[in-house]
């Protein structure tokens, strides 16, 4: 017994030893930033961090880089994206010192009508099969990015998407995850060519095992060989018409020959001194800067995690996921009035309507479609930066695999409405509601390319992000990792959070009407986020990865 108590004694004394050294080593978050002067790429799996950071170090410009890694995700993340889907970038360019954005989303097929969708027995739009299916932007906005940006050459930045899908991958922890989910592999198996493609033996495979995707690596071939002429006019495009007369879809070799992506300007605000950029409609960027207009309105809460932060928050996402639903659509098509909706006097107007007592129950539905997306950023060692939002739509698209080319076709026609008065209706040659958003906040010489997937989710990510480092000091990795929310529409009081958030904050939230469904510490229900910050005045590059997703932040490695 006394040479126990000795022992206690010693652990003791040695503990308070080391807590005199070290006052104070805690922190909120788990990861530590990635920090270089070289160039750096983050995103959500780390072979493809891995490939960026390569094709950086044999002098490629970052969207080179976002390229490569675009097409190992399409490899390893298969039910997120891929070739079949389609692609939204904001791009720095350090040389002429201004952001560009890329709109590479397909519009639908011009014989898809809603009197198509009805003839099926259907009153609003599919969420799967090839009547979901509009033309897929992804490999066209690969082409226009490395055409304006590009240093390397184009047939080699697809080697080791090519490598990974003949040779194989070990599946990961998290990506099978999103692998399970139910509603993917309803639409899986209702396609047995999907089933033959992404189910090895008819099932999902474990974590670990090696899987591979000999026919995509093929399509990857003729893209790097022949440009995404491949895609739009060659043997993919047979290929997907072939895939889509077979199960009765009305795409034609018009509708893919003549799409072509389209440069567009970025939209902003100013939150507290920072500027917000995301991409202007047919997206849902928008939501987000007006969702910062509205929080803008009031000092913020003493503590991120409070409830009457959280609680103004939820109200803020509600008022402009509802102007986003009325709004939002095809700016080709409808006069969207953004100027009105992100200007300080309409903040103001939405922001009175906000109750800090009350959750607001009423506020008008948004019909916004949930998706499963791939995000990524790039920095290379010019300054040149690149957010980079890539995606299938939901889990596994449209779960239509084309017919021996390996890779699914997405669903983004399910961003349509069968309502005429709704200016996102259905017309053949239109582009749907989107929901995937890249995104940059500025300020001074630092400079942050962010994006958090998760469909819906997008918009209230950012906003949550923005006000962590604007309002909270937190650092982007830990802006990342903080407790978050979710919300898919403006109907209604139900929200996911994470159960990181105190006991006391969810109990006050639920006395003021949320109706909370508490989530796991860190679920893909969130968002899967990935950062980069650029200090111009000491060129250094901070990056990084959210633990929501099986990515990391890699750097450049040295060259001598």
């Amino acid at each position: 017994m006394r040479s126990a108590s000795l022992l206690l004694g010693i652990i003791l004394s040695a503990a308070c030893v080391f807590a005199q050294d070290y006052p104070d080593m805690g922190r909120a978050y788990g990861r530590s930033m990635v920090i270089t002067q070289n160039g750096i790429a983050a995103t959500s799996q780390i072979l493809a961090s891995q490939t960026a950071v390569g094709i950086l170090a044999r002098g490629g410009s970052a969207a080179d880089a976002a390229i490569a890694a675009n097409a190992v995700l399409g490899v390893v993340e298969p039910m997120m994206d891929g070739p079949g889907g389609d692609l939204f970038a904001l791009y720095w360019d350090a040389k002429t010192s201004q952001y560009v954005g890329l709109n590479s989303s397909g519009p639908a097929p011009r014989a898809l009508t809603p009197a198509v969708i009805t003839s099926k027995g259907l009153k609003e739009m599919p969420l799967g099969g090839i009547n979901s299916v509009t033309v897929p932007g992804a490999v066209a906005g690969w082409a226009k990015m490395h055409e304006r940006f590009g240093k390397l050459p184009w047939k080699d930045l697809f080697a080791d998407a090519i490598t990974y899908a003949e040779k194989g991958y070990p599946v990961t922890e998290i990506i099978r995850e999103a692998w399970l989910i139910d509603s993917g592999l309803e639409r899986l198996r209702a396609n047995p060519e999907s089933v033959r493609v992404f189910l090895p033996g008819g099932k999902v495979p474990e974590t670990g095992q090696l899987f591979r995707n000999p026919d995509l690596a093929r399509a990857y071939k003729m893209i790097a060989e022949q440009g995404a002429a491949a895609f739009y006019k060659g043997p993919i495009a047979q290929a997907i018409l072939k895939t889509s007369q077979r199960l009765g879809g009305v795409m034609t070799g018009e509708d893919l020959a003549a799409f072509t992506p389209e440069w567009v300007t970025p939209i902003s605000t100013d939150y507290r001194g920072w500027r917000v950029l995301e991409l202007p409609p047919n997206g849902q960027g928008m939501a987000a800067l007006e969702m910062l207009n509205i929080m803008g309105t009031s000092p913020a809460a003493a503590d991120s995690s409070s409830a009457p932060e959280v609680h103004e928050r939820i109200e803020a996402m509600k008022l402009a996921y509802s102007d986003l639903r009325r709004y939002d659509a095809d700016p080709h098509t409808y006069d969207i009035p953004v100027g009105k909706l992100l200007s300080k006097e309409w903040a103001q107007q939405r922001a009175a309507l906000i109750d800090g007592r009350h959750a607001n129950c009423s506020v008008p539905p948004g019909h916004v479609i949930s998706g499963d997306t791939t995000y990524l950023t790039v920095v290379d060692r010019d300054g040149n930066m690149a957010s980079w939002i890539q995606s299938v739509s939901q889990i596994f698209g449209s779960g239509v695999t084309v017919d021996g080319m390996g890779f699914e076709l997405h669903d983004r026609a399910a961003g349509f409405s069968l309502d005429p008065a709704s200016p996102n209706v259905l017309a053949g040659g239109k582009r749907p509601f989107h929901t995937i958003i890249p995104a940059f906040m500025e300020k001074a010489q630092s400079r942050i390319a962010f994006g958090i997937m998760g469909g819906a989710n997008q918009p209230l990510a950012h906003a949550q992000f923005v006000s962590n480092i604007v309002d909270y000091g937190m650092n982007i990795q830990a802006a990342l990792e903080a407790p978050r929310f979710t919300k898919r529409s403006a109907d209604g009081c139900d929200v996911s959070i994470e159960s990181r958030v105190g006991a006391e904050t969810l109990q006050l939230l639920s006395e003021r009407g949320h109706q909370l469904a508490i989530r796991r510490e860190y679920t893909q229900e969130m968002g899967r986020g990935q950062a980069i910050l650029h200090d111009a005045a000491t060129n250094t590059n901070f990056a990084a990865s959210d633990p929501r997703a099986d990515g990391a932040a890699v750097p450049e490695p040295l060259s001598h």
